[in-house]
Protein backbone atom coordinates (compact mmCIF):
# COMPACT_ATOMS: atom_id res chain seq x y z
CA UNK A 1 0.00 0.00 0.00
CA UNK A 2 1.34 3.24 -1.20
CA UNK A 3 1.90 6.03 1.78
CA UNK A 4 -0.46 9.06 1.74
CA UNK A 5 1.31 12.23 0.84
CA UNK A 6 1.57 14.36 4.39
CA UNK A 7 0.04 17.85 3.73
CA UNK A 8 -1.80 20.59 5.70
CA UNK A 9 -5.55 22.09 4.83
CA UNK A 10 -5.51 24.90 2.46
CA UNK A 11 -4.97 28.32 4.57
CA UNK A 12 -3.19 26.96 7.39
CA UNK A 13 0.83 26.96 7.60
CA UNK A 14 3.66 24.93 9.31
CA UNK A 15 6.14 27.43 10.89
CA UNK A 16 10.00 26.08 11.18
CA UNK A 17 12.57 27.38 13.98
CA UNK A 18 13.93 30.34 12.22
CA UNK A 19 10.26 31.04 11.65
CA UNK A 20 9.16 30.86 14.81
CA UNK A 21 12.03 32.90 16.63
CA UNK A 22 11.14 35.64 14.06
CA UNK A 23 6.87 35.32 15.25
CA UNK A 24 8.03 35.21 18.72
CA UNK A 25 10.12 37.95 18.19
CA UNK A 26 6.74 39.86 17.28
CA UNK A 27 4.80 38.41 20.04
CA UNK A 28 7.41 39.39 22.28
CA UNK A 29 7.29 42.89 21.06
CA UNK A 30 3.95 43.68 21.38
CA UNK A 31 3.01 41.83 24.53
CA UNK A 32 6.23 44.14 26.06
CA UNK A 33 4.12 47.26 24.65
CA UNK A 34 0.77 46.21 25.72
CA UNK A 35 2.01 45.41 29.32
CA UNK A 36 3.94 48.66 29.54
CA UNK A 37 0.47 50.57 29.32
CA UNK A 38 -1.00 48.20 31.91
CA UNK A 39 -2.84 45.48 30.25
CA UNK A 40 -3.16 42.04 31.66
CA UNK A 41 -3.43 38.65 29.43
CA UNK A 42 -6.37 36.22 29.37
CA UNK A 43 -7.26 33.41 26.94
CA UNK A 44 -10.26 31.62 26.08
CA UNK A 45 -11.15 28.34 24.34
CA UNK A 46 -10.38 27.47 20.91
CA UNK A 47 -14.13 26.58 20.47
CA UNK A 48 -17.16 28.64 21.60
CA UNK A 49 -20.55 27.74 21.45
CA UNK A 50 -22.15 28.83 18.19
CA UNK A 51 -25.01 30.76 19.90
CA UNK A 52 -21.93 32.79 20.88
CA UNK A 53 -20.55 33.50 17.87
CA UNK A 54 -23.54 33.92 15.46
CA UNK A 55 -24.91 37.23 15.04
CA UNK A 56 -22.40 39.35 16.08
CA UNK A 57 -20.39 40.21 12.89
CA UNK A 58 -22.98 40.24 9.94
CA UNK A 59 -24.25 38.05 7.80
CA UNK A 60 -21.25 37.83 5.22
CA UNK A 61 -18.84 36.77 8.24
CA UNK A 62 -20.90 34.30 9.77
CA UNK A 63 -20.62 32.21 6.91
CA UNK A 64 -17.08 32.29 7.56
CA UNK A 65 -17.31 30.61 10.63
CA UNK A 66 -16.04 27.00 11.47
CA UNK A 67 -18.64 24.82 13.15
CA UNK A 68 -17.47 22.15 14.51
CA UNK A 69 -18.94 18.22 14.44
CA UNK A 70 -17.59 15.21 15.82
CA UNK A 71 -16.50 12.09 13.86
CA UNK A 72 -19.40 9.88 14.58
CA UNK A 73 -21.86 12.63 13.63
CA UNK A 74 -20.22 12.98 10.62
CA UNK A 75 -20.44 9.25 10.04
CA UNK A 76 -24.03 9.35 10.19
CA UNK A 77 -24.05 12.52 8.21
CA UNK A 78 -21.83 10.35 5.18
CA UNK A 79 -24.20 7.14 5.65
CA UNK A 80 -27.48 9.30 5.11
CA UNK A 81 -25.68 10.80 2.26
CA UNK A 82 -25.05 7.47 0.61
CA UNK A 83 -28.22 6.08 1.32
CA UNK A 84 -30.33 8.84 -0.78
CA UNK A 85 -28.43 6.99 -4.24
CA UNK A 86 -31.13 5.09 -5.86
CA UNK A 87 -34.05 6.26 -3.29
CA UNK A 88 -37.47 7.60 -4.87
CA UNK A 89 -37.50 11.65 -4.22
CA UNK A 90 -40.19 10.85 -1.22
CA UNK A 91 -37.31 9.06 0.46
CA UNK A 92 -34.81 11.75 -0.37
CA UNK A 93 -36.86 14.53 0.85
CA UNK A 94 -36.79 12.47 4.38
CA UNK A 95 -33.57 12.04 4.47
CA UNK A 96 -32.81 15.59 3.78
CA UNK A 97 -34.57 16.50 6.57
CA UNK A 98 -32.75 14.66 9.04
CA UNK A 99 -29.58 15.86 7.62
CA UNK A 100 -31.26 19.44 7.89
CA UNK A 101 -31.94 18.59 11.79
CA UNK A 102 -28.73 17.22 12.26
CA UNK A 103 -26.89 20.48 10.73
CA UNK A 104 -29.02 22.89 12.68
CA UNK A 105 -28.00 20.82 16.11
CA UNK A 106 -24.05 21.99 15.34
CA UNK A 107 -23.70 23.91 18.42
CA UNK A 108 -20.13 24.91 18.43
CA UNK A 109 -17.89 26.79 16.41
CA UNK A 110 -14.19 27.62 16.40
CA UNK A 111 -13.88 31.15 17.02
CA UNK A 112 -13.93 33.80 14.56
CA UNK A 113 -11.91 36.64 16.36
CA UNK A 114 -11.09 37.42 19.97
CA UNK A 115 -13.61 40.24 20.64
CA UNK A 116 -17.01 38.19 21.04
CA UNK A 117 -15.42 35.58 23.31
CA UNK A 118 -13.55 38.58 25.04
CA UNK A 119 -17.05 39.81 25.86
CA UNK A 120 -18.82 36.97 26.44
CA UNK A 121 -15.92 36.16 29.42
CA UNK A 122 -16.51 39.65 30.24
CA UNK A 123 -20.15 38.99 31.35
CA UNK A 124 -19.17 35.27 32.88
CA UNK A 125 -16.45 36.48 35.34
CA UNK A 126 -18.04 40.07 35.70
CA UNK A 127 -18.19 40.00 39.56
CA UNK A 128 -14.08 39.14 39.63
CA UNK A 129 -13.37 41.86 36.97
CA UNK A 130 -12.32 45.18 38.55
CA UNK A 131 -13.72 47.40 35.63
CA UNK A 132 -12.55 49.72 33.84
CA UNK A 133 -10.76 46.19 32.62
CA UNK A 134 -7.82 46.41 30.27
CA UNK A 135 -6.92 43.07 29.12
CA UNK A 136 -4.64 41.62 25.99
CA UNK A 137 -4.72 38.56 24.39
CA UNK A 138 -2.54 36.91 22.19
CA UNK A 139 -4.31 33.68 20.23
CA UNK A 140 -5.09 31.97 16.93
CA UNK A 141 -8.94 32.49 15.38
CA UNK A 142 -9.90 30.29 12.62
CA UNK A 143 -12.20 31.63 9.48
CA UNK A 144 -13.27 29.97 6.39
CA UNK A 145 -12.03 32.42 3.58
CA UNK A 146 -10.65 31.83 0.56
CA UNK A 147 -6.81 31.71 0.80
CA UNK A 148 -4.59 34.26 -0.59
CA UNK A 149 -1.64 36.20 0.07
CA UNK A 150 -2.29 38.04 3.61
CA UNK A 151 -5.54 35.69 4.10
CA UNK A 152 -5.19 32.61 6.12
CA UNK A 153 -7.92 30.49 7.40
CA UNK A 154 -5.85 29.90 10.85
CA UNK A 155 -3.67 33.23 12.24
CA UNK A 156 -2.97 35.08 15.46
CA UNK A 157 -4.69 38.26 16.38
CA UNK A 158 -3.32 40.27 19.21
CA UNK A 159 -6.31 42.04 20.74
CA UNK A 160 -5.91 45.01 23.40
CA UNK A 161 -9.03 46.10 24.90
CA UNK A 162 -10.81 48.47 28.06
CA UNK A 163 -13.61 47.91 28.73
CA UNK A 164 -15.99 49.31 31.46
CA UNK A 165 -15.01 53.38 30.37
CA UNK A 166 -16.31 55.13 27.74
CA UNK A 167 -13.45 58.07 27.51
CA UNK A 168 -12.03 58.97 24.23
CA UNK A 169 -8.51 58.54 26.50
CA UNK A 170 -8.78 54.74 25.78
CA UNK A 171 -9.19 55.71 22.04
CA UNK A 172 -6.09 58.02 22.60
CA UNK A 173 -4.27 55.32 24.24
CA UNK A 174 -4.55 52.74 21.48
CA UNK A 175 -3.29 54.83 19.00
CA UNK A 176 -0.39 55.52 21.36
CA UNK A 177 0.17 51.54 21.52
CA UNK A 178 -0.18 51.21 17.54
CA UNK A 179 2.47 53.87 17.25
CA UNK A 180 4.71 52.93 19.88
CA UNK A 181 4.41 48.64 18.68
CA UNK A 182 5.28 49.75 14.59
CA UNK A 183 7.68 51.89 15.57
CA UNK A 184 9.86 49.39 17.50
CA UNK A 185 9.42 46.85 14.61
CA UNK A 186 10.76 49.67 12.06
CA UNK A 187 6.89 49.25 10.47
CA UNK A 188 6.18 53.02 9.14
CA UNK A 189 2.50 52.79 9.21
CA UNK A 190 -0.78 54.82 8.56
CA UNK A 191 -3.55 54.86 11.21
CA UNK A 192 -6.97 55.39 9.60
CA UNK A 193 -9.73 56.75 12.01
CA UNK A 194 -13.68 57.33 11.35
CA UNK A 195 -16.69 56.82 13.50
CA UNK A 196 -19.06 54.91 12.46
CA UNK A 197 -22.14 57.74 14.25
CA UNK A 198 -20.52 59.55 11.23
CA UNK A 199 -21.50 56.41 8.98
CA UNK A 200 -25.00 56.16 10.84
CA UNK A 201 -25.72 60.31 10.04
CA UNK A 202 -24.50 59.83 6.88
CA UNK A 203 -26.94 57.02 6.37
CA UNK A 204 -29.64 59.33 7.54
CA UNK A 205 -29.24 62.50 5.54
CA UNK A 206 -29.30 60.18 2.62
CA UNK A 207 -32.78 59.12 3.46
CA UNK A 208 -31.23 55.26 4.12
CA UNK A 209 -31.12 55.02 8.04
CA UNK A 210 -32.12 51.89 7.97
CA UNK A 211 -29.69 50.36 5.58
CA UNK A 212 -26.67 51.64 7.20
CA UNK A 213 -25.43 47.80 7.97
CA UNK A 214 -25.32 47.69 3.91
CA UNK A 215 -23.85 51.02 3.59
CA UNK A 216 -21.04 50.09 5.76
CA UNK A 217 -20.39 46.94 4.27
CA UNK A 218 -20.49 48.22 0.91
CA UNK A 219 -18.42 50.94 1.31
CA UNK A 220 -15.93 49.35 3.27
CA UNK A 221 -14.91 47.75 0.18
CA UNK A 222 -14.37 50.87 -1.56
CA UNK A 223 -10.28 50.66 -1.58
CA UNK A 224 -10.74 47.16 -3.08
CA UNK A 225 -13.16 46.94 -5.28
CA UNK A 226 -13.48 50.51 -6.41
CA UNK A 227 -16.49 53.21 -6.48
CA UNK A 228 -18.51 51.86 -9.39
CA UNK A 229 -18.27 48.22 -7.95
CA UNK A 230 -19.57 49.64 -4.51
CA UNK A 231 -22.52 51.52 -6.38
CA UNK A 232 -23.87 48.38 -7.99
CA UNK A 233 -23.69 46.60 -4.46
CA UNK A 234 -25.73 49.07 -3.39
CA UNK A 235 -27.91 49.20 -6.00
CA UNK A 236 -28.57 45.31 -5.48
CA UNK A 237 -28.82 45.97 -1.43
CA UNK A 238 -31.75 48.24 -2.59
CA UNK A 239 -30.37 51.93 -2.09
CA UNK A 240 -32.18 53.95 -4.25
CA UNK A 241 -30.49 56.04 -6.31
CA UNK A 242 -31.05 59.33 -5.69
CA UNK A 243 -29.50 58.25 -1.73
CA UNK A 244 -25.86 56.57 -3.67
CA UNK A 245 -25.81 60.29 -5.56
CA UNK A 246 -25.95 61.94 -2.49
CA UNK A 247 -23.69 59.12 -1.17
CA UNK A 248 -20.67 59.41 -3.24
CA UNK A 249 -19.21 63.10 -2.93
CA UNK A 250 -19.39 62.26 0.65
CA UNK A 251 -17.21 59.08 0.34
CA UNK A 252 -14.81 60.69 -1.96
CA UNK A 253 -13.95 64.06 -0.06
CA UNK A 254 -10.43 64.80 -0.36
CA UNK A 255 -7.68 66.98 1.72
CA UNK A 256 -7.08 67.25 5.47
CA UNK A 257 -8.73 65.73 8.32
CA UNK A 258 -9.85 69.32 9.54
CA UNK A 259 -11.01 69.93 6.34
CA UNK A 260 -12.84 66.85 5.35
CA UNK A 261 -14.43 67.39 9.31
CA UNK A 262 -15.05 71.01 8.48
CA UNK A 263 -17.15 69.95 5.09
CA UNK A 264 -19.36 67.22 7.32
CA UNK A 265 -20.16 69.39 9.61
CA UNK A 266 -22.39 71.00 6.95
CA UNK A 267 -23.16 68.10 5.45
CA UNK A 268 -24.85 66.54 8.64
CA UNK A 269 -25.81 69.78 10.63
CA UNK A 270 -29.32 68.21 10.53
CA UNK A 271 -28.26 64.75 12.26
CA UNK A 272 -27.79 64.78 15.93
CA UNK A 273 -25.60 61.01 15.65
CA UNK A 274 -23.46 62.62 12.83
CA UNK A 275 -22.46 65.38 14.58
CA UNK A 276 -21.63 63.77 18.08
CA UNK A 277 -19.57 61.49 16.07
CA UNK A 278 -17.50 64.39 14.59
CA UNK A 279 -17.14 65.86 18.07
CA UNK A 280 -15.68 62.64 19.19
CA UNK A 281 -13.03 62.63 16.22
CA UNK A 282 -12.41 66.07 16.88
CA UNK A 283 -11.44 65.39 20.61
CA UNK A 284 -9.38 62.36 19.81
CA UNK A 285 -7.32 64.84 17.02
CA UNK A 286 -7.09 67.41 20.14
CA UNK A 287 -5.64 64.95 22.35
CA UNK A 288 -3.17 63.73 19.85
CA UNK A 289 -1.88 67.47 19.15
CA UNK A 290 -0.72 67.38 22.89
CA UNK A 291 1.27 64.20 22.20
CA UNK A 292 4.01 63.05 20.29
CA UNK A 293 2.87 60.48 17.57
CA UNK A 294 5.26 59.37 15.08
CA UNK A 295 2.83 57.46 12.96
CA UNK A 296 0.50 59.80 10.58
CA UNK A 297 -3.12 59.74 11.91
CA UNK A 298 -5.67 60.56 9.27
CA UNK A 299 -9.79 60.78 8.84
CA UNK A 300 -10.74 58.12 6.55
CA UNK A 301 -14.62 58.64 5.83
CA UNK A 302 -14.59 55.29 3.66
CA UNK A 303 -13.30 53.44 6.52
CA UNK A 304 -15.95 51.52 7.80
CA UNK A 305 -14.99 47.99 9.65
CA UNK A 306 -17.67 45.90 8.36
CA UNK A 307 -18.26 44.36 11.74
CA UNK A 308 -21.61 44.89 13.38
CA UNK A 309 -20.65 45.68 16.95
CA UNK A 310 -18.89 48.53 16.37
CA UNK A 311 -20.91 51.98 17.55
CA UNK A 312 -18.11 54.98 17.92
CA UNK A 313 -14.63 55.23 16.66
CA UNK A 314 -13.38 52.97 14.09
CA UNK A 315 -9.26 52.01 13.50
CA UNK A 316 -7.41 50.83 10.68
CA UNK A 317 -3.62 50.43 10.34
CA UNK A 318 -2.22 50.02 7.41
CA UNK A 319 1.85 49.45 5.72
CA UNK A 320 2.92 52.03 4.07
CA UNK A 321 5.64 50.44 1.98
CA UNK A 322 4.05 46.51 2.00
CA UNK A 323 1.29 45.71 -0.74
CA UNK A 324 -1.13 44.30 1.41
CA UNK A 325 -4.59 44.60 3.38
CA UNK A 326 -4.89 46.36 7.12
CA UNK A 327 -1.97 45.01 9.65
CA UNK A 328 -4.48 46.45 12.79
CA UNK A 329 -8.00 47.66 13.10
CA UNK A 330 -10.12 47.79 16.00
CA UNK A 331 -12.98 50.27 17.84
CA UNK A 332 -15.55 51.07 20.10
CA UNK A 333 -18.27 49.01 21.02
CA UNK A 334 -21.13 50.11 23.33
CA UNK A 335 -22.90 47.37 24.30
CA UNK A 336 -21.41 43.94 22.92
CA UNK A 337 -21.78 42.91 26.26
CA UNK A 338 -25.56 43.54 26.40
CA UNK A 339 -26.07 40.36 23.81
CA UNK A 340 -24.71 38.36 27.00
CA UNK A 341 -27.00 40.14 29.43
CA UNK A 342 -24.98 42.86 30.81
CA UNK A 343 -26.28 45.92 28.53
CA UNK A 344 -24.50 49.25 28.65
CA UNK A 345 -20.52 48.17 29.30
CA UNK A 346 -18.59 49.80 26.43
CA UNK A 347 -15.30 48.71 25.55
CA UNK A 348 -13.13 49.70 22.65
CA UNK A 349 -9.85 47.84 21.31
CA UNK A 350 -7.33 46.99 18.40
CA UNK A 351 -6.53 43.71 17.01
CA UNK A 352 -2.74 43.45 15.53
CA UNK A 353 -2.46 40.58 12.77
CA UNK A 354 0.14 38.87 13.94
CA UNK A 355 0.72 37.02 10.38
CA UNK A 356 0.37 39.93 8.18
CA UNK A 357 3.01 41.91 10.38
CA UNK A 358 5.08 38.77 9.79
CA UNK A 359 4.57 38.69 6.44
CA UNK A 360 5.41 42.85 5.82
CA UNK A 361 8.43 42.69 7.96
CA UNK A 362 9.24 39.51 5.49
CA UNK A 363 9.01 41.70 2.24
CA UNK A 364 10.58 44.65 4.05
CA UNK A 365 13.61 42.75 5.40
CA UNK A 366 13.17 44.15 8.55
CA UNK A 367 13.63 41.27 10.94
CA UNK A 368 16.97 41.80 13.21
CA UNK A 369 20.01 40.43 11.87
CA UNK A 370 19.97 38.34 14.88
CA UNK A 371 16.67 37.63 15.14
CA UNK A 372 17.10 33.44 14.20
CA UNK A 373 19.74 33.32 16.59
CA UNK A 374 17.80 30.91 19.76
CA UNK A 375 21.73 29.17 20.93
CA UNK A 376 24.63 32.00 21.71
CA UNK A 377 27.44 29.72 22.70
CA UNK A 378 28.37 26.09 21.63
CA UNK A 379 30.20 23.84 23.50
CA UNK A 380 32.53 21.24 21.07
CA UNK A 381 32.46 17.61 22.32
CA UNK A 382 35.79 15.80 22.02
CA UNK A 383 35.01 12.67 24.53
CA UNK A 384 33.99 11.20 27.52
CA UNK A 385 36.30 13.07 30.05
CA UNK A 386 35.42 16.66 28.05
CA UNK A 387 32.19 16.27 28.67
CA UNK A 388 32.18 15.63 32.27
CA UNK A 389 34.83 19.11 32.32
CA UNK A 390 32.49 20.93 30.16
CA UNK A 391 29.12 20.29 31.61
CA UNK A 392 29.39 22.20 34.69
CA UNK A 393 30.94 25.44 32.30
CA UNK A 394 27.75 24.70 30.07
CA UNK A 395 25.46 24.88 33.63
CA UNK A 396 27.20 27.87 34.63
CA UNK A 397 26.84 29.74 31.05
CA UNK A 398 22.99 29.43 31.43
CA UNK A 399 22.82 30.58 34.84
CA UNK A 400 24.22 33.15 33.80
CA UNK A 401 21.50 34.49 30.85
CA UNK A 402 23.73 32.88 27.62
CA UNK A 403 21.77 30.11 25.57
CA UNK A 404 24.14 27.25 25.80
CA UNK A 405 23.99 24.10 24.15
CA UNK A 406 26.88 20.76 24.26
CA UNK A 407 27.20 18.99 21.64
CA UNK A 408 25.51 15.12 22.52
CA UNK A 409 28.46 12.88 20.70
CA UNK A 410 32.15 13.46 19.91
CA UNK A 411 31.48 14.06 16.27
CA UNK A 412 34.33 15.12 14.11
CA UNK A 413 35.16 19.04 14.87
CA UNK A 414 34.45 20.10 10.92
CA UNK A 415 31.01 18.39 11.64
CA UNK A 416 30.37 20.10 14.95
CA UNK A 417 31.45 23.78 13.60
CA UNK A 418 29.00 22.80 10.50
CA UNK A 419 26.04 22.21 13.06
CA UNK A 420 26.77 25.40 15.06
CA UNK A 421 27.55 27.13 11.58
CA UNK A 422 24.13 25.87 10.07
CA UNK A 423 22.12 26.69 13.47
CA UNK A 424 23.49 30.41 13.05
CA UNK A 425 25.45 30.01 16.18
CA UNK A 426 27.86 32.93 17.15
CA UNK A 427 30.30 31.62 19.77
CA UNK A 428 31.80 28.06 19.84
CA UNK A 429 33.70 26.90 23.42
CA UNK A 430 36.65 24.75 22.39
CA UNK A 431 38.01 22.90 25.43
CA UNK A 432 40.69 19.73 24.58
CA UNK A 433 43.27 18.68 26.75
CA UNK A 434 45.27 21.49 26.78
CA UNK A 435 42.30 24.06 27.91
CA UNK A 436 41.29 21.79 30.95
CA UNK A 437 45.25 21.40 32.39
CA UNK A 438 45.53 25.37 32.05
CA UNK A 439 41.85 26.48 33.37
CA UNK A 440 40.85 28.46 30.07
CA UNK A 441 38.36 27.98 27.56
CA UNK A 442 39.13 28.87 23.66
CA UNK A 443 36.23 30.99 22.48
CA UNK A 444 35.71 30.69 18.77
CA UNK A 445 33.58 33.94 17.00
CA UNK A 446 32.11 32.17 13.84
CA UNK A 447 31.53 35.42 11.94
CA UNK A 448 35.01 36.57 12.31
CA UNK A 449 37.27 33.74 13.25
CA UNK A 450 39.14 34.98 15.52
CA UNK A 451 39.69 32.86 18.29
CA UNK A 452 40.03 34.08 22.18
CA UNK A 453 41.49 32.65 25.42
CA UNK A 454 39.60 33.31 28.09
CA UNK A 455 38.27 31.78 31.61
CA UNK A 456 34.62 31.08 32.36
CA UNK A 457 33.76 34.53 33.80
CA UNK A 458 35.72 36.53 30.92
CA UNK A 459 33.78 34.23 28.49
CA UNK A 460 30.48 34.96 30.28
CA UNK A 461 31.21 38.50 30.31
CA UNK A 462 32.37 38.89 27.03
CA UNK A 463 29.36 37.14 25.34
CA UNK A 464 26.96 39.21 27.96
CA UNK A 465 28.57 42.41 26.29
CA UNK A 466 27.94 41.30 23.03
CA UNK A 467 24.04 40.59 23.04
Amino acid sequence: MTPTKPSIPKGTRDFGTTEMVRRNYIFDTIRSVFQRYGFKPIETPAMENLSTLLGKYGEEEDKLIYEITNSHTQKIIEDLKNSNKGKSQQQTEVVNGLLKLIYDSFDKGLRYDLTVPFARYVVMHQNEIIFPFKRYQIQPVWRADRPQKGRYREFYQCDVDVIGSDSLLNEVELIQIVDTIFNELKIAVNIKLNNRKILSGISEVIGEAEKIVDITVAIDKLDKIGIVAVRNELVHKGISRDAILKLQPIIELTGNSEQKLKVLKETLEESSIGLKGISEVETIFEYLRSIEIKSPVELDITLARGLNYYTGAIFEVKAKDAAMGSIAGGGRYDDLTGIFGLPNVSGVGISFGADRIYDAMQDLKLFPENSGITTQLFFVNFGPNEEKYCLPLVAEARRSGINTELYPNAAKMKKQLDYANANNIPFVAIVGSDEMNAGFITLKNMCSGEQLKKNLQELVDFINSQK
